[in-house]
């Protein structure tokens, strides 16, 4: 009995094997909704449209409206929620019910990472896959926290997930410690 009570505690101090995390956002339901409703008015147009002005114009109203209707769809759907995973050797995140777009950041470029306890949409111009020359690259699917990774050729890398703080924990767990050269 003590040996295993001993070793419980060695091991509920040991981070897990494999980190995971989640973020979601409902609000994008209601983008994906009118993404729907465009690609529904298109098909109607197609089939019960009585078009007086001829038949390129009628092609070209459904074609542009199934098409906006599926890149508002799917640009939405993709973004409605992200996981996050911290492996031994990579950071991994993977957008939407099929996982795409994913990314994924080898430990080994990575140098730091920090916790961000207030990550907004509107810092980064929105909801998505994001860029911005003076912050990096982002995956925002909502407003709160969210952890940033930090490689060693100084981009950053944001991501917004629940429980972002054991996240940078995990991630701390598994760096490489890096030896520093003599101040110059």
């Amino acid at each position: 009995m003590r040996d295993h009570s001993g070793s419980e505690r060695r091991a509920s101090s040991v981070a897990p094997e494999i980190w995971t995390g989640r973020a979601h956002n409902h609000v994008q339901w209601l983008a994906a909704l009118g993404g729907a409703a465009c690609v529904a008015l298109g098909i109607e147009l197609a089939v019960v449209s009585q078009w007086t002005s001829g038949v390129a114009a009628l092609v070209m109203s459904v074609v542009g409206c199934i098409a906006a209707g599926l890149l508002i769809l799917f640009g939405t759907l993709a973004f409605v929620h992200v996981a996050v995973k911290v492996d031994k050797d990579y950071l991994e995140v993977r957008c939407g019910h099929i996982g795409v777009p994913r990314r994924r950041i080898l430990l080994a470029h990575v140098v730091g990472a920090e916790f961000e306890p207030r990550v907004t949409p509107r810092q980064w111009g929105g909801w998505g896959y994001r860029w911005r020359p003076e912050q990096g690259t982002a995956v925002i699917v909502r407003r709160g926290e969210g952890v940033v990774v930090i490689m060693g050729d100084g981009r950053k890398f944001t991501v917004t997930v629940d429980n972002a703080e054991s996240a940078v924990r995990a991630i701390h767990d598994r760096l490489k410690p890096t030896s520093v050269g003599p101040a110059a």
